[in-house]
């Protein structure tokens, strides 16, 4: 049985992901890595054990590691791409430098790791339409560089010390559970909210422009496939394009009118999120994914609009 250390298991995706696979793996088996100021709450506390496991404290790590007999780290310690653009070094001490500690420690304890990527790891010269698998990777964003370069390195981990990396580009991720931590498709997860109080939704991106998004059941799915995957047939490591869904604000707007017809959207762009947006693909082709691994998605924009109004009006009203 594996056991497996959530490092950022109190933001938006590390909660959701350590619930989803105590549930597989079983409560003992899955510990959840904080840090101080930000520890685990309600039945993420309750589950299961936690563990302080800060990605600055490469000692820390190796104790929590030790400590757990753990064999898998899914490392999901990252500033978001609003947030990191305006606290750069920041960003950089924690998705950088903390995942080189992450690797160390991996190494020296023979444990595998997962460190998703993102579509922000691609940029304006980037093709925005199927973009490839392997294509140019310039990113304008710190957040953008940060992924890029935890591809590199994971990748160099593997091939020169043979440590078990593997990641996901996720896309935009929408979440009925935990709200919105400062990311350019934070609107998509916005709407909703605003849609089940009532209220008109003022939306920072522009009509048209089109992100990848994907529905978060997909990407807790993508991210556990991925590590149970035969190694042997995987020729990408890090990271995968993985695709769901690619909307617009206008296309999500007419999905939730179709269920709360009231529903009014206006529109005051926010120019950092939507220069960040412009240079993020509208969709890429995850074939080999779905070759290498089996990945399929299966949420569209439709099937998520009526869950997440469902889920967010039995929570908020």
């Amino acid at each position: 049985m594996k056991n497996i250390l959530i490092i950022g298991s109190t933001g938006q995706i590390g909660s959701e992901l350590t619930m989803y696979l105590r549930r597989l793996y079983g409560n003992e088996h899955v510990v959840a890595g904080y840090i101080r100021g930000a520890e685990p709450k309600g039945e993420l506390l309750e589950s299961g054990p936690s563990v302080i496991a800060d990605v600055t404290d490469a000692q820390g790590i190796a104790n929590a590691v030790k400590q757990y007999d753990i064999d898998t780290i899914y490392n999901l310690a990252a500033l978001l791409s609003v947030v990191a653009e305006s606290k750069p070094r920041l960003a950089w001490q924690i998705g950088i430098d903390g995942l080189w500690n992450i690797l160390e420690v991996a190494r020296e304890h023979h444990c595998a790791v997962f460190t998703p990527s993102s579509i922000g790891s691609f940029g304006l010269e980037t093709p925005h339409e199927l973009t490839p698998q392997d294509t140019i990777q310039r990113p304008r964003t710190i957040y953008g560089v940060s992924k890029v370069t935890t591809e590199l390195i994971s990748d160099w981990y593997f091939h020169k010390y043979g440590v078990d990396t593997r990641s996901v580009r996720f896309p935009g991720i929408i979440s009925n559970v935990t709200p919105p931590g400062g990311g350019t498709t934070d609107y998509a997860v916005d709407i909703y909210y605003y849609a089940v109080r009532g209220e008109r939704f003022t939306c920072p991106i522009k009509a048209g422009t089109r992100m990848d998004m994907m529905y978060m059941p997909d990407a807790l799915r993508a991210a556990h496939t991925l590590m149970e995957a035969d190694p042997a047939r995987l020729k990408h490591r890090n990271g995968f394009n993985i695709a769901a869904m690619s909307f617009d604000p206008d296309m999500i707007y007419h999905a939730i009118k179709q269920i709360k017809p009231e529903f009014e959207m206006v529109y005051d762009i926010d120019p950092l999120k939507q220069s960040i947006a412009e240079s993020w693909p509208d969709l890429m082709d995850d074939s080999c994914a779905r070759e290498e691994w089996g990945w399929q998605h299966q949420y569209n924009l439709i099937d998520m609009t009526s869950d997440m109004l469902e889920k967010l009006t039995k929570r908020l009203l």
